[in-house]
């Protein structure tokens, strides 16, 4: 669940769906619509979701005339807008507003185009949606890189999630460690007598230890912000000699044995998601 000034789509869950459902209060607007994944089909789709807006336009209108429609779709009108928005399209959408909350969900599967304006939200279709045996995430790995991917069967998309980091950089910021130096502490601090210096050249174990603490760093942010509110079965995707370290510092206890061991950033989504 959202402020009605963000337009982020969330992972759907069934924590999700029923933080939204208690804080929902009359009116409330349901909008369901398919989208495209590709250029040029995706094209059309914020020109349907506009359409789709106005007809909750017209129905607020018709339904309650002390509601401030302006205030409570301007997340939709905002999200109409939103070119980077569609162009990470999934196979459908759901959007559900009330005053005061808004929830935006990407959907592995194609739904019908409808918009719903009563005095509750019309889940039927998320709640089906979530019933699905299938479903699943992936995490794509390299020693720099980490992206994340929901899928099923027939689809999987990338996921764009608050609080994983998408790469080393980001995971661990300025404590990389020097690629030349090794600086190890003893003593008191403050003191260059405190201090040994290693010019060792030791480059594959510096290396090492960085993928270590980010695959740490990863694995902490996707147990916490993927795995925790979903709790969907993980398949990691990445070199095959990734994959040992990772399954050792791992917290997860959804991570299936063998996952996909090849680049996942070599190969399209598509591939990857036959192979997941």
């Amino acid at each position: 669940m959202t402020t009605l000034a963000a337009t982020s789509p969330a992972i759907l869950t069934h924590d999700a769906l029923a933080e939204l459902v208690a804080a929902q209060t009359p009116p409330c607007v349901s909008l369901f619509q398919p989208t495209h994944r590709m250029h040029p089909d995706n094209r059309q789709d914020p020109i349907r979701f506009r359409n789709l807006v106005d007809q909750a336009r017209a129905s607020l209108a018709q339904v309650s005339a002390t509601t401030d429609a302006g205030a409570l779709l301007a997340p939709l009108d905002a999200l109409a807008g939103d070119g980077d928005f569609w162009n990470h399209a999934s196979a459908g959408l759901a959007v559900l507003a009330a005053p005061g909350v808004v929830g935006i969900f990407r959907l592995e599967r194609s739904v019908r185009a409808f918009v719903v304006v009563a005095d509750s939200f019309h889940t039927k279709p998320l709640r089906r949606h979530l019933q699905s045996v299938d479903r699943y995430q992936v995490l794509a790995l390299s020693r720099h890189r980490a992206l994340v991917f929901q899928g099923d069967r027939d689809a999987l998309d990338e996921i764009a999630v608050a609080g994983v980091p998408r790469t080393m950089t980001e995971a661990l910021g300025e404590e990389v460690t020097d690629p030349h130096l090794t600086v190890a502490s003893y003593g008191g601090v403050g003191g260059e007598s405190g201090a040994m210096h290693h010019g060792h050249g030791g480059r594959k174990d510096e290396i090492d230890i960085d993928t270590t603490r980010f695959f740490r760093a990863v694995d902490r942010a996707f147990f916490e912000h993927c795995w925790r509110p979903s709790g969907l079965p993980l398949i990691l995707a990445a070199l095959p000699e990734h994959h040992q370290p990772f399954a050792e510092i791992s917290h997860n206890p959804s991570l299936i044995a063998h996952g996909v061991r090849i680049d996942p950033f070599g190969i399209s989504h598509d591939k990857l998601r036959k192979l997941a």
